[in-house]
């Protein structure tokens, strides 16, 4: 995911930073990138590249409630989120707020 986001040029997504991929090394299995500060999208470590997982309708519907409910009034700005991370290719499955900060 970072390796994509660099590749576009992506810094920041809808005023949220978004960590710089520096380098990786696979044997190793580490990846160096940014700090950045709030407000901020990070860790992709459970999102999907190009085509979104497959899950039973239930099991979305209790996903939106559980994340509604995590965000409040942030919700809104949650979805457009990643609705701009969808068209980058970007399905981001772990959106709780710790992984999209805002300030």
């Amino acid at each position: 995911m970072y390796r994509r986001l660099a590749e576009l040029g992506i810094a920041e997504i809808l005023g949220f930073n978004v960590p710089q991929f520096i380098s990786a090394d696979d044997e190793l299995l580490v990846i160096a990138m940014t700090i950045i500060t709030r407000p901020f999208v990070l860790d992709f470590a459970s999102a999907y590249l190009e085509r979104p997982p497959r899950f039973p309708p239930d099991v979305l519907v209790q996903w939106e409630e559980d994340k509604r409910e995590q965000f409040g009034e942030r919700w809104e700005t949650v979805l457009r989120i990643l609705a701009e991370l969808r068209a980058l290719g970007i399905h981001q499955l772990d959106a709780s707020p710790s992984n999209i900060g805002f300030r």
